[in-house]
């Protein structure tokens, strides 16, 4: 789903009209209208302003399912990592930068 699908969306089930939520975002509302209809994208501001008015992650108004998350492979490991302790929790994710950091530093000096 697009953003401004979701937009719509979101407006709509709140009971809002384009002017509404443009006076609770504190947007002008021809932005809002340029938003819905697809014609522009909003600054991260703008973004943050939506998000708050309606109480959803920036993430979760920009992105598919499942296209920021771990795939299928991973997530059941992410899951588990966060019922452990934070420091064995810390350890797992300084381990992970590392690991990160290697394969960028690897692929930077390839190019």
């Amino acid at each position: 789903m697009s953003f401004s699908t979701r937009l719509i969306q979101l407006r709509k089930q709140r009971g809002l009209t384009q002017q509404g939520l443009a006076d609770a975002a504190n947007i002008h509302v021809q932005q809002v209208k340029r938003y819905e209809a697809g014609t522009s994208e909003p600054s991260t501001e703008a973004l943050r302003k939506l998000a708050r008015t309606f109480s959803v992650s920036t993430d979760w108004l920009l992105f598919e399912e499942g296209e920021r998350g771990p795939d299928s492979e991973f997530s059941f490991l992410f899951e588990a990592i966060t019922e452990l302790p934070e420091e064995e929790r810390s350890i797992i994710r300084e381990m992970l930068e590392g690991m990160v950091m290697k394969y960028q530093t690897r692929k930077w000096l390839r190019s």
